[in-house]
């Protein structure tokens, strides 16, 4: 796994999502809670930035059309979006996050 520091995990605000670039992709870094996680900053449905939405439950809002997807599988979890969206691995080092973006955890293909 090839890991890069995607943002310190003070700037990721409580049930919130900060986007930042990895590599070549978008990435919503998401905090619910004490848990981190990393996918793809673009809604399957529509092209809209994730980390723009509301974050709980262990899922993220678009915000344009209210579809949510869960933070652990990038499944949509409601309408109208029907298409997962990528999910990264995340190491916290120190006060870092870190995020692989060449690893994808629920096999979707980012685009």
């Amino acid at each position: 796994m090839t890991f890069v520091r995607a943002c310190s995990l003070d700037e990721v605000p409580t049930d919130e999502a900060l986007g930042v670039t990895v590599g070549a992709y978008d990435v919503a870094v998401a905090r619910n809670g004490d848990e981190i996680f990393a996918l793809q900053d673009l809604c399957s449905h529509a092209a809209v930035s994730l980390s723009e939405g509301e974050v709980a439950n262990c899922t993220i809002e678009c915000w344009l059309h209210g579809s949510t997807f869960d933070l652990r599988t990038g499944k949509p979890t409601t309408f109208p979006a029907t298409e997962a969206v990528a999910t990264f691995p995340v190491e916290l080092r120190d006060n870092d996050v870190y995020v692989d973006v060449e690893t994808t955890l629920n096999g979707v293909t980012p685009s």
